[in-house]
């Protein structure tokens, strides 16, 4: 799109999240700004923000992935890291999308309830949609939280990433058969 992007990598936690993320980014052909493991992630999320204002940015990708939702050390860092990026932009973040393994089934309507509690989040992304698991946990997880599906992950590659539809999506759970029983 012709956008200039950044990404902060805040998963500090997970093992070789940073790396991860950095080959990502490599791949997409954006900034990104890091720091080692066990770094604090509102530090990195606030380096982040400070460096994409300087360089007018368009987008600024923060990646707080590795958040244990049993963990409350972990889902308290989210309101931390929402604490400090708004000392560089008073209304951020403009947008909180949950990223859901639609393979965990059950234990993603957990994991979205959790983290609804920490963080206002705007809107969903649902990933390993090109495997076994269709998904299907999502409809109560948007029913209950009422957040919009944005994208849904169908691979590993960088175009495996698509915007959601509906139709396609339900058309995918149930066949003409179901529907017509």
């Amino acid at each position: 799109m012709g956008k200039k992007v950044m990404i902060g990598a805040a998963d500090t936690f997970r093992a070789a999240a940073v790396e991860q993320l950095e080959i990502w980014a490599g791949r997409a052909g954006v900034s990104i700004v890091k720091q080692g493991m066990g770094s604090d992630p509102a530090s990195v999320a606030f380096d982040t923000v400070k460096s994409a204002v300087a360089k007018d940015m368009d987008v600024v990708l923060i990646d707080t992935a590795g958040r244990l939702h049993n963990r409350t050390d972990l889902m308290n860092e989210l309101t931390k890291i929402r604490n400090v990026m708004r000392k560089v932009v008073p209304d951020a973040p403009h947008e909180v999308l949950l990223v859901l393994d639609a393979s965990t089934g059950q234990n993603a309507y957990q994991q979205a309830r959790e983290f609804s509690r920490a963080t206002d989040i705007t809107s969903l992304a649902i990933t390993k949609l090109d495997g076994t698991a269709k998904g299907g946990v999502v409809i109560g997880i948007v029913d209950q939280l009422k957040v919009p599906v944005k994208f849904i992950g169908v691979g590993e590659g960088v175009e495996d990433l698509k915007v959601f539809d509906r139709k396609e999506f339900v058309s995918s759970i149930f066949s003409r058969e179901d529907i017509e029983k």
